[in-house]
């Protein structure tokens, strides 16, 4: 099974491209869509909305899991956030597939067995499940790769019933 884990953000937004069959899991790909920090905001959306389109073409995954927005001390960043969420969302459902959604708590549990974990322990978890030399880069494909994982490991009824 393919799943394809997004860090949304508007700035830089993650990917992670995993495989997993049997709880044995390989990282495909990873890395970040990014958009130029003075551009108009719904011109940085449209790019997000294209690239999206594209990676999905090009991943082909049979999962998608996305992480759930977690709005802090700062609402504008949250809001810009979940725009770029919603782009996102609307180009996995035009590509035809499902995606579920995971609060950060849930993929700290799920990778690290912990829903209080560091973000270091989470990298360093990711990092080790996967026998990686070292951890993705940038933070937000890490975090990405992470989200994968958390689906994996979520759906392990579903990856048992891989041949």
């Amino acid at each position: 099974m393919r799943i394809l884990g997004i860090d949304p953000g508007y700035g830089i937004t993650g990917f992670g491209l995993i495989e997993g069959e049997r709880n044995q899991f390989r990282l495909v790909n990873c890395g970040a869509i990014t958009t130029p920090a003075g551009m108009d905001f719904s011109a940085r959306l449209e790019i997000i909305y294209n690239d999206m389109q594209e990676l999905l073409k090009v991943a082909k995954p049979d999962a998608v899991a996305i992480e759930e927005l977690f709005f802090g001390q700062n609402v504008t960043t949250g809001i810009g956030v979940a725009q770029s969420r919603g782009v996102i969302l609307l180009a996995i459902r035009q590509a035809g597939l499902e995606v579920t959604s995971y609060k950060p708590m849930q993929v700290k549990q799920a990778v690290v067995g912990y829903g209080k974990a560091t973000k270091h322990q989470v990298m360093d978890m990711t990092k080790r499940i996967l026998n990686l030399s070292q951890v993705p880069k940038p933070d937000d494909a890490a975090d990405a790769v992470a989200i994968a994982l958390c689906h994996a490991r979520s759906a392990t009824s579903l990856l048992a019933n891989i041949k």
